[in-house]
């Protein structure tokens, strides 16, 4: 048969197999056409496998109206990513298979026939892209919306972060700030020192290659005023509890309860501080590594043998065990929950805060002890049982919160005279010509603020005369002739105050002369000292009226300020204590405790020994501390018989206990060789 047969019969079983270009009116059969215009034949390898299909003009006749619909708005999607200057590869592929099935156009058969055994497998790749794309779609709807999500929480953060920001809040003539919220209000995020020190010297000095360790690290409980530390023991419960124990006029009263099993630990506790020696409260701390009294007193051991970084781990870990015992009400930044320093379980609160805020500042970290010691004022602002009002100036200034020196100080000069201690006397006006000196303030706040700091610091010198020349002496400077041969600033203002206010006005010095060594400080200083010598040589009603208040005031200091200088540790505030203070044994876990404590249990008796024992009494007892010759001490001591039979009893006590350490004592034998000759040797 011919080649041309051939390709007639081919054509003709092509027709037959279904609904061809010719019946749709697209095309008509060319196999003849072909053959007569000397067409090339068809290469074996193009013939399509499989069952044969019918060519369309148009590929996407054989998909569904909604998968058109589909990849319609996917084609919408690709022509719009595509670049506007050149035209898109798809489309123009889609073209030239549209073009190939055109009567129009004229080609071979193999040609032919190679297009109509890809079309149909191109049609099942396109009826599969509407599901892709549709999920694909899908996908970037979510992400679309995700991504708003993400904004919205970002711009929720950076409001809340606007209105926590203290120098974005509005401030109001003088330097005042006038935001709304309470003035012992506690940020959190100022609670947590590596906060502060990011902002000093960047996240990847401060973490360093603690990130990787942290990824690894086990589920920890999120605290507020520390973070936890693998190094630390397994927390469990100690014992510790807090309970409110009642609500008024909006502020909430809590206390911290120890349970039985936490009392017999206290009770240890003072027995090893009494044995005055700090291995017992190590092992102590062995058997309850949360116990608090324990971790601040064995704090302060380290602390005088110069292990700073062992005693700061203690006071945190102390802290730590604190905050796992909190009421589920009580909150740290609302300044409304209050904690009574009589009641003995509460002060070790009191005193951890207060420790850990002063490793902090010495860290370099005072905006964050400055949190903590506002905290600590908002527990009891009324009584301030550590008189931190004698440090929160200090650290108001080393942190340039001057807003907050000076609103604390207008805001409560009136109820509780706070211009009648030499620390807010001094630190105030230094802190309005601090504010002064700042030029992004306007200049009318600024000359304002100027005012202020020349009015108060005249105040100042004329209430406080005392601190001037240590001031000086503490920065290296060399007073002018005038003030260092006036007798009003010279040493007999330091010898006719009372010892109540040497205490103070030397703590301030001791702890704030750092402050005043900036040139243009003591360039600001210098003529008010002179308006000041003025006013006192033309005898001056307030040179007058401040002697008198000197003379009144400052009797005696109140517990409160012992406390606070006892825990300070200044040197210059430490040696101007009264003998009624430094003749007492004070203890780090509870130093001068108030007179007026509320005990809510108490230690139970130990038996006492008598003064008059003999030496081998006190043999025995070392060896054997429950041992007692005389036993208990009868209280009709003058029956002869009681006395004798007393005796009776102590001396077969004493060969009881001869007995006991006898049998206790127990020999080891020597080591024997493997050799028997050397057995003989032994005697």
């Amino acid at each position: 048969m011919s080649r041309r047969a051939l390709r007639r019969l081919r054509g003709e079983q092509r027709g037959q197999e279904g609904p061809g270009l010719g019946e749709l009116g697209l095309g008509t059969d060319p196999g003849p056409e072909r053959a007569r215009e000397g067409g090339p034949p068809p290469a074996p390898g193009n013939r399509p496998r499989g069952p044969p299909r019918a060519a369309v003009s148009n590929r996407f006749e054989l998909i569904p109206a909604e998968e058109s619909e589909d990849e319609a708005a996917a084609g919408e999607e690709r022509l719009s990513e595509q670049d506007p200057a050149g035209g898109s590869p798809q489309g123009s592929r889609d073209g030239s298979q549209d073009r190939a099935v055109t009567p129009s156009e004229t080609r071979g058969d193999g040609q032919r026939e190679g297009q109509e055994a890809e079309q149909p497998d191109r049609t099942l790749a396109t009826s599969n892209k509407p599901r892709k794309k549709k999920k694909k779609r899908k996908t970037k709807k979510n992400s679309a919306g995700e991504t708003v999500e993400d904004n919205d929480l970002e711009d929720i953060e950076s409001l809340l972060e606007r209105i926590e920001d203290p120098r974005l809040a509005p401030q109001s003539q003088g330097g005042v700030s006038t935001d709304s919220r309470p003035l012992l209000y506690v940020e959190h995020r100022n609670l947590n020192p590596e906060n502060e020190l990011k902002r000093y010297f960047g996240a990847r000095a401060v973490l360093g290659d603690q990130r990787p360790r942290q990824r690894q690290r086990q589920y920890v409980r999120s605290m507020w005023l520390t973070a936890p530390k693998n190094t630390w023991p397994r927390y469990s419960k100690t014992g510790i509890s807090m309970q409110l124990l009642d609500t008024r006029r909006g502020v909430q009263h809590f206390t911290f309860e120890h349970h039985r099993e936490y009392q017999q630990v206290q009770f240890k506790f003072l027995d090893a501080v009494e044995s005055m020696d700090p291995n017992n409260i190590v092992l102590l701390l062995q058997m309850n590594p949360y116990h608090v009294d324990s971790l601040l007193q064995l704090s302060d051991v380290c602390r005088m043998q110069e292990d700073q970084e062992m005693a700061r781990d203690l006071i945190e870990r102390a802290l730590y065990s604190l905050e796992c015992a909190f009421h589920p009400v009580f909150s740290l930044t609302s300044g409304a929950c209050r904690l009574d320093y009589r009641r003995p379980e509460n002060r070790a609160f009191f005193l951890a805060l207060f420790k850990h805020l002063m490793f902090l500042e010495k860290r370099g970290c005072p905006r964050t002890a400055l949190e903590f010691c506002k905290l600590i004022l908002s527990l009891d602002p009324e009584d301030d049982p550590l008189c931190v009002l004698l440090l929160i100036d200090f650290l108001s200034l080393r942190a340039r919160e001057y807003s907050f020196l000076t609103r604390l100080f207008q805001e409560w000069e009136s109820h509780r005279n706070l211009s009648q201690l030499p620390n807010f006397a001094f630190s105030v006006p230094l802190a309005y010509f601090l504010l002064s000196q700042q030029e992004e303030r306007p200049e009318l706040e600024r000359g304002q603020a100027r005012e202020r700091a020349a009015r108060l610091i005249q105040l100042a010198l004329i209430m406080f005369p005392s601190v001037l020349m240590p001031l000086l002496d503490h920065c290296s400077v060399q007073p002018d002739a005038r003030v260092a041969s006036h007798p009003f600033f010279g040493l007999n203002a330091q010898i006719s105050q009372s010892p109540a206010l040497n205490q103070l006005t030397s703590l301030y010095v001791g702890r704030t002369h750092a402050l005043w060594k900036d040139p243009a400080v003591m360039a600001w200083l210098e003529p008010h000292v002179h308006e000041v010598l003025r006013m006192v040589d033309a005898r001056n009603a307030l040179v007058q009226e401040a002697e008198h208040k000197r003379k009144i005031r400052y009797q005696s200091a109140p517990r409160n300020i012992y406390r606070h200088i006892i825990l300070s540790e200044m040197k210059e505030a430490t040696a101007a204590l009264p003998l009624e203070v430094t003749s007492q044994p004070v203890m780090g876990f509870d130093p001068l405790p108030p007179l007026d404590s509320i005990v809510s249990y108490t230690r139970p008796e130990r038996t006492s020994h008598p003064s008059n024992e003999s030496t081998l009494s006190l043999f025995f007892r070392s060896l054997l501390p429950n041992f007692n010759l005389q036993g208990d001490v009868r209280h009709d001591g003058d029956d002869e018989a009681g006395a004798a039979q007393d005796l009776n009893q102590g001396v077969n006590r004493l060969m009881a206990a001869m007995r006991d350490m006898l049998a206790n004592i127990q020999f080891q034998e020597p080591p024997r060789e493997d050799n028997p000759e050397g057995d003989g040797d032994w005697d």
